[in-house]
């Protein structure tokens, strides 16, 4: 009984797609009739030339179709200026450099890191400053190890003719010396003291209640600088702390920092965007840094 149920849907289904199948016959004809009566009774030679014709046609429209699916998947590679940057900035930032609200400062941080292809954000692992827009002002070369003069500072005469003139800084930075003499004075020392900020660590949210946990996260902290009137960015490190509020400064920027971002008219003093670089792995290169 089983056997002949099986055999019984079986012819069913077989008889249903038959049915199917005349009245899909019967349409095609219908609808294409000169073209049939055209294949009856063409050469076989010409038949075989226009079928394989339209395979040919056929297969390239594939490979059409598939070219332009695969370049709409490839992301076209984005060209970013500074002139875009500024433009945007423009847009974006108050007329009066007051703290951005947080809407505004993650977007600006967002513009940044994707300008810039790093991750800037205005605050890591729960910790931030008091502002991340401010007044930079004018800062003095710091002692890199006991004994640093501004005669010993330089690596060239170049060096010594363009930045001597700002002078050294009568005491350590808040960090102390960045290393403990001049034989043990490495490239990265160097680099932390030519691109350093100052910056107001002792107004950042918490410094007072976790004064020690706030001072080891600042220390040579790696943040970025920009200046939002011609995009110009430099990569620096925390290492002093100041300017104290009532100078009207924000924070302070090495001579290096100010004569490339072009902070250095008479007022000594401009806006600028300050964020830290999340750099866990310490790969992002100190100093200047061009938009990519």
């Amino acid at each position: 009984m089983a056997k002949r149920k099986h055999t019984s849907r079986f012819h069913h289904l077989k008889k249903h797609w038959k049915a199917h199948h005349g009245k899909l016959h019967s349409k095609l004809t219908k609808q294409h009739t000169q073209a049939f009566e055209w294949f009856a009774h063409a050469p076989p030679q010409l038949v075989a030339s226009v079928l394989a014709a339209l395979l040919l046609a056929t297969g390239s429209m594939s490979q059409t179709f598939a070219t332009q699916a695969a370049t709409t998947d490839v992301p076209q590679e984005v060209i970013h200026s500074k002139e875009e940057l500024v433009k945007k900035l423009t847009k974006m930032l108050p007329q009066q450099v007051d703290p951005l609200i947080p809407v505004i400062e993650d977007e600006a941080g967002r513009l940044l890191s994707e300008y810039f292809h790093l991750r800037v954000v205005p605050e890591l692992a729960g910790k931030r400053l008091n502002r991340s827009y401010g007044y930079i002002g004018a800062e003095q070369h710091l002692m890199r190890y006991p004994g640093d003069t501004i005669d010993t500072h330089f690596q060239t005469a170049q060096e010594s003719a363009s930045f001597s003139a700002s002078g050294m800084a009568p005491g350590r930075g808040a960090w102390g010396y960045f290393t403990d003499s001049l034989d043990q004075l490495s490239q990265q020392d160097i680099d932390r003291e030519k691109y350093y900020i100052a910056v107001q660590t002792f107004l950042s949210p918490g410094w007072g209640e976790n004064t020690n946990e706030m001072y080891q996260f600042f220390k040579f902290r790696k943040m970025l600088v920009v200046n939002p009137q011609n995009g110009k960015a430099v990569v620096v490190v925390i290492g002093d702390a100041g300017p104290a509020a009532w100078t009207g400064k924000h924070l302070g920027g090495s001579p290096e920092v100010m004569r490339y971002l072009e902070r250095v008219d008479g007022a000594q003093k401009g806006s600028v965007l300050y964020y830290f670089i999340d750099d866990p792995a310490n790969t992002v290169p100190l100093g200047p840094i061009d938009i990519q």
